[in-house]
């Protein structure tokens, strides 16, 4: 069984720990670890956790609001950290003590009972990675930074049960900000964030194709709202907007089964 709970998802600061529990010992990964040290020992005491109990640490790219406390994590519970060359030299080449994993685009990793599979996204970092997180009966899809769904993305995808996805922005909100023009071209670019209306077309392209469930991550506090993203992905879905979960900046949300 794989379940997931994101810890915090938003602009202030992102991580998800995925776990696979199933003929022994459960595994856990923490995808991103973009909060401070304390604040993350507390949210995962408040998820049930110690990170003691976490195997491996994947880190997405290289923004801080994802790295965060990775290296102070990983060195003080000795966690083994995956990432892309890209996103390593990056974050200025930091030294790992050996913990240091290199993580590539259609490489398949095993950590414990996990099979993970990194794939490339469009984003404004030097090489960002989302991945895919299966035991072989079920299977996560993690995509919560990029600018849009390429055909390379949508086909890693596909297949997946369960969708945790970016719904960054609604366009006539980001419109209306009080961001300046540099940044709102940045987030609704090819290479930015997704809006609500294109999170919504990648569930509908992936629900022929075995998918189940979504839940939004990744908002903006500023230039969306939960409901907005509900209605979107609820519509794409053909369900009711509380069939839509939704990961925010605070408390990220409840432990969900994939």
């Amino acid at each position: 069984m794989i379940r997931f709970k994101s810890l915090g998802s938003g602009s202030t600061g992102n991580a998800t720990v995925v776990q696979a529990s199933g003929g022994g010992r459960a595994t856990h990964l923490l995808i991103d670890c973009g909060l401070g040290i304390r604040q993350l020992d507390k949210r995962l005491a408040m998820a049930g956790m110690l990170a003691e109990q976490i195997d491996a640490i994947f880190i997405t790219h290289e923004h801080s609001d994802h790295v965060g406390c990775a290296r102070q994590l990983a060195l003080r519970e000795r966690i083994p950290v995956w990432m892309s060359h890209g996103t390593w030299s990056a974050i200025g080449k930091p030294d790992l003590e050996g913990l240091l994993r290199i993580a590539c685009d259609e490489v398949d990793i095993e950590i414990g009972g996990l099979q993970v599979l990194p794939f490339t996204v469009p984003h404004d970092a030097r090489e960002p990675l989302q991945l895919t997180c299966g035991d072989g009966q079920r299977r996560l899809g993690v995509a919560t930074d990029m600018g849009h769904a390429s055909s390379h993305v949508l086909e890693q995808l596909a297949g997946c049960d369960t969708l945790l996805l970016e719904c960054n922005h609604d366009p006539e909100l980001l419109a209306a900000s009080a961001y300046p023009p540099f940044l709102k071209r940045r987030v609704a670019g090819a290479y930015g964030h997704l809006a609500n209306s294109a999170a919504a077309a990648i569930a509908a392209a992936l629900q022929p194709r075995g998918l189940k469930q979504v839940v939004a991550a990744h908002l903006s506090e500023q230039n969306n709202r939960p409901a907005l993203a509900r209605e979107a992905l609820a519509a794409a879905l053909g369900c009711a907007p509380a069939d839509i979960g939704v990961a925010d900046a605070g408390t990220g949300c409840d432990w969900l089964t994939a």
